[in-house]
């Protein structure tokens, strides 16, 4: 059940979205297709208004800039990334990011369809109904794994290098920061590459942050503002900073949950950097510790 009511536009121009949406998709299932022509050609139809060409005869840095050769992310300066795959979605990343910034993605009507499509040839897997709204950031994108029925609101940050899995029907409310990866306290260059997983139903609300390796078990919520650093059972409330499990939705326990912290296959941890290939020792200590001799 949803409380959300169904709203519906003019049919002339949800025709018209439709079709171009479709168009869209088509290109991109087309394995001839070249990613970096078709997403400068729809950055220069939607944001300006004319074809490329004549967009770089006439306004060259703009032109230049729908491109996806010609500008760099943050994450292909990490050596955690696998660069073929960061290629292969580059455009569409920068493509679902620039749209964003548009009528057109700022349309729910057009906006969330068009994320769903692009989201079908970025992430590693997406359900059905998988609906995202604006301004969502990804590391990578290719290390996510998105069930049925997902939700994730406006200005979350899904940090995926080390991957995410967000399980069906899972909500991911705005503001929201989830990571996948850490750093030694002492050595910034020594980064651990852990998968956080968010089970089925749950909940990741307003301006909270979910730490690397976490597992939100199904059915449970963080609260607003809350710092995750561990997990949470299923059905458990967590709340604080550092957030701790303080209540119980009023459930029965269930068979068969599919993402119990409890019992969860963790996926191994991983070293982003060949420069720090061993595990991170413990670094720091409490303030009442005594500082070992030749330690700072």
């Amino acid at each position: 059940m949803t409380w959300l009511v169904p709203i519906a536009i003019a049919s002339d121009a949800q025709d018209v979205f439709d079709r171009f949406l479709a168009e869209l998709e088509r290109r991109l299932a087309d394995p001839q297709t070249d990613r970096y022509v078709l997403c400068r050609e729809v950055l220069a139809q939607v944001m300006y208004g004319r074809d490329y060409a004549d967009l770089l005869a006439q306004m060259p840095i703009a032109a230049l800039n729908c491109d996806a050769r010609n500008v760099t992310f943050e994450a292909e300066y990490y050596m955690a990334t696998d660069q073929e795959k960061f290629a292969r979605v580059k455009p569409l990343l920068w493509l679902w990011k620039n749209l964003d910034l548009t009528p057109f993605g700022q349309n729910p009507v057009t906006g969330i369809p068009l994320r769903r499509i692009l989201a079908g040839h970025i992430f590693r897997k997406v359900g059905k109904n998988f609906k995202c709204w604006q301004n969502v950031e990804f590391s990578v994108g290719y290390n996510m794994e998105v069930g049925d029925d997902v939700v994730v609101h406006r200005h979350v940050l899904l940090d995926d290098i080390g991957g995410i899995e967000l399980h069906d029907g899972a909500s991911v409310s705005d503001y929201v920061n989830i990571y996948s990866h850490t750093h030694s306290v002492l050595d910034g260059p020594d980064v651990t590459l852990r998968k956080t997983v968010i089970g089925r139903g749950a909940r990741i609300t307003y301006h909270s942050t979910v730490l690397a390796g976490s597992v939100v078990s199904d059915d449970a919520l963080l609260a607003t503002h809350a710092l995750l650093r561990s997990d949470i059972p299923p059905h458990g409330i967590a709340m604080g900073i550092p957030a701790k499990v303080t209540r119980f939705k009023q459930r029965p326990p269930q068979a068969g949950y599919g993402v119990d912290a409890a019992r969860w296959e963790r996926t191994p941890d991983r070293k982003a950097n060949p420069d720090f290939p061993d595990p991170t020792p413990n670094q720091t200590r409490t303030p009442d510790e005594e500082v070992v001799a030749g330690e700072g």
